[in-house]
């Protein structure tokens, strides 16, 4: 109710808004950004370590449980009504101690859930901080994630600031790590790209000039691992040839010497 409220909400505003002046709507898509976060790899690795170890412990709780439940099986032929009752209380309590266990690490509220609100929670300040400060100078006045339970039924491409966001957050980390020079070099960079987010023709312009350099570059590449092979090929072939021929000349004065004793 509450997002269909709020799209509601959204929808009347910006016709209501749009009869005097024009509103900017944006969208980012969160679980795209976190992936390209340096930061958000590690966390994820260290979360998917510990679940595989709680993990783990399960299959271990599951298979006493089994091996319990086989040895009643097998030997309740032999076992008074007491003992029978006594060995399925202690199945069900084992049970139960294994719900509890997966309740606690993979439920609603587990620790699973915890971690990963402890562990992204800094890598998504960073995100918030770098959405509100695009916002800002970009004047969007609504931005949605997308990945969100916020139903966008349909989004242009042109509208997703998912690659401006993530490349605020590498300009941030970035910035820590170069001189005072590099970084009137990177701010420079960085008001090309800008210029580039406000103008997609411009970008596309770019990317071709891009793909056409790399393009040259590679072939660049290619031709001078050419010569290069083709210099070895010749170092190699008159080494050899100067080899045969040392070969030869050494063989030759031998023979001299050999008929010249015999004579």
């Amino acid at each position: 109710m509450k997002k269909i409220f709020f799209i509601t909400s959204l929808f009347i505003f910006s016709i209501s808004f749009s009869q005097s002046a024009s509103v900017r709507i944006g969208y980012i898509d969160m679980e795209y950004i976190l992936e390209k976060a340096p930061d958000y790899a590690e966390a994820k690795i260290q979360l998917e370590q510990k679940a595989s170890k709680w993990k783990q412990d399960i299959e271990l709780k599951k298979n006493e449980i089994k091996k319990l439940k086989e040895t009643l099986a097998t030997e309740r032929v032999l076992l008074t009504k007491e003992l029978i009752e006594e060995r399925e209380e202690e199945i069900s309590f084992q049970e139960k101690e294994l719900f509890d266990y997966q309740e606690k690490r993979f439920g609603s509220r587990g620790d699973l859930i915890i971690q990963k609100s402890i562990l992204v929670k800094p890598i998504q300040d960073q995100v918030f901080t770098a959405i509100q400060d695009i916002a800002e100078q970009k004047r969007y006045d609504f931005i949605l994630d997308k990945s969100s339970d916020l139903t966008i039924l349909f989004a242009d491409k042109r509208h997703d600031i998912s690659d401006q966001v993530v490349r605020a957050i590498m300009r941030s980390e970035k910035r820590e790590q170069l001189s005072k020079k590099e970084q009137k070099a990177q701010e420079a960079k960085e008001a090309k790209e800008d210029l580039q987010d406000k103008n997609p023709v411009l970008a596309e312009r770019q990317k071709i000039l891009d793909e056409k350099k790399a393009a040259r570059e590679k072939l660049m590449e290619e031709r001078k691992a050419a010569r290069e092979k083709i210099i070895e090929d010749r170092k190699k072939a008159a080494l050899e040839k100067r080899k045969k021929l040392e070969a030869e000349k050494n063989g030759t004065v031998i023979e001299k010497e050999t008929s010249e004793g015999e004579k």
